[in-house]
């Protein structure tokens, strides 16, 4: 079994930055392409940011370019996402999810690609 852990999540002004960290053990997680979502009150879960299991690509969403970037320390485990010039919009739970991947430089956005999820982290933006 594979458990994916976020962490780093709070109370930021709009304009602010805040890093999210989500640490996955259980199974190599050099092999994990990793996914960031996340889930506002009254709305779906939506595809955030994604990162292949090499490092080599990732993908964002439209909202979230320039903002955001994800990246990926596999001697540790763990993968980042730091969130720059934060908005109100950006307020919702943030979900980690892994992929356990065969191509290396895939960059699933589709919920249902990824096989393991976290228990979420909440992000509050004021404004």
């Amino acid at each position: 079994q594979v458990q994916v852990v976020e962490s780093g999540g709070g109370l930021v002004q709009a304009g602010g930055p805040l890093r999210l960290s989500c640490a996955a053990s259980g199974r190599t997680f050099s092999y994990f392409a990793m996914g960031w979502f996340r889930q506002a009150p009254g709305k779906e879960r939506e595809f955030v940011a994604g990162i292949s299991w090499s490092g080599s690509k990732t993908d964002y969403a439209d909202s979230v370019k320039g903002r955001f970037t994800i990246s990926r320390d596999n001697a540790k485990n763990t993968v980042y996402l730091q969130m720059n010039t934060l908005k109100p919009e950006d307020t919702a739970v943030y979900y980690c999810a892994a992929d356990v991947a065969v191509n290396p430089v895939a960059v699933p956005t589709s919920q249902r690609d990824y096989d393991f999820w976290g228990q979420g982290t909440q992000v509050t933006v004021s404004s």
